[in-house]
């Protein structure tokens, strides 16, 4: 029993400092190099790479630096689509029903930013399982906001599609902070 009990001592052993040594690894990686391996299993690489790229903080950053700088650019796009549709609601010009689907639509942006920002606030204070379910609800949001308009060739629709991706970018990053694979 005494060279056996050494041996799976020895192998357990082992296995936690190859463990430990892979996670030390994984902590380490920030900046560039965190940058390709986060964008890398995104559907959308071109605008991961721009969007955490393009930050004054991403040579340094960390999976927190990136999961905020995504969370930015996501509370910055669902801005620039309620600007949009705070724009087409006035239109004199539309059908009533598609001014009304546009204020609904308004109300789930005011709250997919709302749920932006709990996200954001979620994430610095590490609080890793809220961020997610924050960001779903956000997610969420902007599905029945595209829901509220008739046909999916109109700009909110279309500027949805970078809302959802950056949204999806900031997941798999909140994903990949709790050690779950995406």
């Amino acid at each position: 029993m005494g060279s056996k009990g050494n041996f799976f001592w020895l192998l357990a052993t082992c296995m936690c400092v190859i463990v430990a040594h892979h996670e030390a690894g994984a902590a380490e990686m920030r900046g560039k190099e965190l940058i390709k391996s986060v964008c890398k299993t995104r559907g959308n690489n071109e605008l991961c790479m721009k969007v955490l790229s393009t930050d004054p903080s991403s040579p340094e950053a960390t999976l927190k630096d990136l999961a905020i700088i995504t969370l930015k650019a996501a509370a910055e796009n669902a801005s620039g689509i309620l600007v949009d549709a705070k724009k087409m609601i006035d239109d004199p010009n539309l059908e009533p029903a598609i001014q009304q689907g546009l204020a609904d639509c308004k109300e789930n942006l005011l709250d997919a930013e709302s749920q932006i920002q709990d996200t954001i606030a979620s994430v610095l204070s590490d609080d890793k399982r809220d961020a997610l379910l924050w960001m779903k609800a956000a997610l969420a949001a902007i599905d029945t906001c595209d829901d509220s308009i008739p046909g999916d060739d109109d700009i909110l629709s279309r500027r949805s599609v970078s809302f959802r991706q950056l949204c999806n970018i900031a997941v798999a990053i909140n994903k990949r902070m709790m050690g779950v694979q995406s």
